[in-house]
């Protein structure tokens, strides 16, 4: 959808009076976002989805009957339309992420001056994004085989430092690529674009289903085999060569490329200091953030791969990649891993 050329239609969905007159107002002084309609709940939403044929759908997760979670695995496959979680700090909000809302939003728990301002801009910038998704059918990638991929012996004896970012729909593809990789993969770093809190929660969640240890990366933290470290929401992640180690830099610091976290200032510091193999991989998310750091990575010898255009919730990362010859090997979600492992044997010889 081209903005300026047709108004973006937005059905909100929440039991609240309050939170929908809120998101109404301050959407709608966007002059490419029209809200054409508003639902209570799961049952009102249906009803009116087929009437109001929105582009856009923002969802509450904690409502009265059908909560939000089962709502969208109901509806997509009848209505596979962008949804956007609103809601508080709560683990759910993943649960929904997997089974095909493309983003969310941190619903402000407070009145705090600035919060709820802060709330409605990156609402904005969720809608517009989410007018471009491409809508996974739910569990797609889940009903996949999961392919053995193990690392020889060779490739295990080679130091080797893993980056990856990933925007919207990152979630849900970053938890196709690491489960797929065996526990002694080299030690990763991780950027997704993510408020603070819930890269904590996302953190524990993939430690819970991947071989790899994975937690939320604390200042200083060493990376190291088998082992990923998540950028906090609110922080700069860097790598920085510590001896004969490599840890992480986590401070606040201004956005890069518009973020922060930032996968821009996670792969330049990987040029700027890596000095054993490099592997980059970009994955799904619009914009342009990760595709200077990335092309800066090859110029180094770095390994790069970019999620392919079919597998991309958003095709923005990883083609602005492309298009500035970041990216060596296309490939899809599903089949990163893969060609990651290839990579590692091939090279450890």
């Amino acid at each position: 959808m081209a903005l300026g050329t047709k108004k973006i239609r937005v059905l909100l969905v929440d039991d609240s009076l309050l939170a929908r007159h809120i998101i109404r107002d301050g959407i709608q002084r966007d002059a490419n976002i029209e809200v054409v309609g508003e639902a209570v709940n799961a049952e009102d939403a249906r009803k009116k989805l087929p009437i109001l044929k929105p582009d856009v759908m923002t969802l509450d997760v904690e409502m009265p009957g059908m909560n939000g979670i089962d709502f969208v695995k109901s509806i997509l496959p009848e209505y596979p339309i962008p949804i956007i979680l609103v809601s508080s700090l709560n683990l759910r909000v993943f649960d929904a992420l997997s089974v095909g809302a493309v983003d969310f939003v941190h619903k402000p728990e407070t009145a705090r001056a600035g919060s709820t301002e802060n709330f409605i801009n990156e609402l904005i910038t969720k809608v517009k994004t989410a007018s471009f998704a491409h809508v996974r059918r739910p569990q797609r990638w889940a009903n996949l085989p999961v392919v053995s991929s193990s690392l020889s012996k060779t490739a295990l004896a080679n130091e080797v430092i893993i980056g990856l970012g990933a925007s919207t729909g990152g979630t849900e593809a970053t938890i196709e690529v690491l489960k797929r990789l065996p526990e002694n993969t080299p030690g990763m770093v991780i950027v997704q674009h993510m408020p603070p809190g819930f890269t904590q929660m996302y953190a524990e969640r993939l430690n819970r289903i991947c071989k790899m240890r994975v937690k939320e990366a604390e200042n200083g933290d060493v990376i190291e085999r088998g082992c990923v470290l998540l950028a906090p929401g609110d922080k700069q992640m860097r790598v920085v060569r510590t001896g004969t180690k490599y840890t992480v830099s986590c401070m606040p610091g201004p956005k890069v490329s518009g973020h922060c976290p930032s996968v821009d200032a996670l792969f330049l510091s990987m040029a700027q200091s890596v000095r054993c193999q490099m592997v980059g991989i970009i994955m799904t998310g619009m914009g342009s953030d990760g595709a200077k750091g990335l092309l800066e990575m090859r110029k180094k010898g770095a390994f790069t791969i970019g999620q392919d255009r079919e597998s991309c919730v958003v095709y923005g990362m990883p083609m602005e990649a492309y298009k500035l010859g970041a990216v060596a090997k296309q490939a899809s979600c599903e089949n990163i891993a893969n060609v990651l492992i290839q990579h590692l044997n091939i090279a450890g010889k």
